[in-house]
């Protein structure tokens, strides 16, 4: 990476947001709302809380982010966005029972003025939601043009200089990459042909990234992680990320499987339950969406752990997950792990892990820290699978000749040592010392 020429974040930054009604969209908006009138803290959020160390640590420089990086101002955010149902945004809130009255007061009246546009909808990918607020087209081609449509025509009517979307949407049914995800001329005939193995999110994903526009994937959906798309943003020299925010019970696991590989402890098994009852929990009630994410889910452990590197330790790990619709929980998931491992001469441990989180509460800061990484990705040029963004996803996208980085530990230091690069700082390796040696 030679030296990065980056465009200024001048001007209005449109975001967005694919179901704009549910509990991480809702809580993702008037979070951001309320930070930028100074009505609550960003906790959770890297790009405004956190520091970079830029240089030897000797030199003491650990200028916020923010600071430091050309990111986009929060007060220069305009959202926008589509959903299957037609209530503003104040109603969603109210609707998803995330945040409280006493943090939707101060902008209520912003978040009633913000209504969705008309969404594309397949019964067929989500079979728990009905949707009655949607768009109307012979083929998938036709709906992917009014989707092109509604994004040229909100940039304009808001005066937006640069744009991003985001999925935040719910889990479609689990669809395996098939022939006509593999080229990209196959792609939109099978769109213009109205092919069943095209989904919703390819019809957002193909519309923004043909207008340049750069597309995160916050669900473990297909969407973007294929061929066909790849070809796409190179063409078009756009950015994309994904997949499936790395929220609660996997944020978890890349710390915890990391600590083990780094400590050569063997590992037996891994039984893993979620209990959860917002609209998510409902639609992966359904098995075909489950298999999404379960998919999703299952392939960290593996990555990280390397078992044919050490099949002695982890060559035989027994590793389930489940999820379960639970509404009294309503967004508070709680998530159960029984991790058995062992030890010295094989002797047996355990770990039990009971992780009562706030699904969405981790999941707005990471919606919030795309956003403004992505549109930073699309003013330095970057375009294609943003792999050093993983650090916020479940199941990092990557192309077939690239091993996937789970470790939470590594991202975080991929992830700061490109943002060095495109300050044109020197990278870190932590070696801040000469060994002394005595002759």
């Amino acid at each position: 990476m030679g030296k990065i020429s980056i465009q200024k974040p001048e001007g209005k930054l449109g975001v967005l947001v694919v179901g704009m009604s549910g509990a991480v969209s809702t809580t993702f908006i008037a979070g951001t709302m309320a930070v930028r009138k100074g009505l609550g803290l960003p906790i959770g959020s890297l790009t405004q809380m956190g520091t970079i160390r830029l240089g030897k640590r000797s030199e003491n420089r650990f200028p916020k982010i923010k600071d430091a990086v050309p990111l986009a101002e929060l007060k220069d955010i305009t959202f926008g966005g589509w959903d299957i149902r037609e209530e503003n945004a104040y109603q969603s809130c109210k609707t998803a029972r995330v945040l409280e009255d006493k943090d939707l007061e101060g902008i209520k009246d912003e978040l009633e003025k913000l209504h969705p546009m008309p969404g594309v909808f397949d019964q067929n990918f989500v079979k728990r939601l009905e949707g009655t607020y949607m768009k109307k087209g012979g083929t998938k081609w036709d709906l992917m043009t009014q989707v092109q449509d509604d994004i040229k025509k909100f940039q304009k009517e808001n005066n937006c200089t640069r744009m991003v979307v985001i999925w935040a949407g719910s889990t479609e049914a689990y669809l395996p990459l098939g022939e006509i995800h593999k080229n990209l001329d196959k792609m939109e005939k099978a769109m213009k042909e109205n092919n069943k193995e095209i989904a919703p999110s390819m019809v957002y994903a193909y519309a923004a990234v043909s207008l340049g526009i750069p597309y995160i994937n916050g669900a473990p959906n297909l969407t973007v992680d294929m061929p066909a798309m790849w070809e796409l943003s190179k063409k078009t020299g756009t950015p994309i990320m994904g997949k499936d925010f790395k929220t609660g019970q996997t944020l978890m696991k890349t710390v915890l499987a990391p600590m083990f590989k780094t400590r050569m402890l063997g590992l037996n098994g891994w039984f893993s339950t979620n209990i959860l009852g917002n609209r998510d929990g409902e639609v992966l009630d359904d098995p075909d969406s489950f298999k999404t994410k379960e998919k999703s889910k299952l392939s960290v452990i593996d990555s990280i752990l390397q078992p044919n590197l050490y099949p002695e330790l982890y060559g035989n790990v027994y590793h389930k997950v489940r999820i379960n619709y639970y509404p009294p929980r309503k967004d508070n998931k709680e998530g159960w792990d029984n991790i058995d491992l062992f030890g010295w001469l094989g002797y047996p441990m355990q770990i039990k892990v009971d992780f009562l989180c706030r699904d969405s509460i981790l999941a707005a800061p990471i919606a919030l820290d795309l956003v403004l990484f992505a549109d930073l990705a699309k003013r330095c040029g970057f375009m294609g699978i943003q792999s050093w963004l993983s650090f916020y996803f479940k199941s990092p996208m990557h192309d077939f000749n690239t091993i996937p980085e789970h470790d939470l530990f590594i991202q975080n230091a991929k992830m700061k040592n490109t943002l060095r690069k495109i300050l044109g700082e020197e990278t870190i390796d932590y070696l801040d010392e000469e060994i002394e040696i005595y002759q």
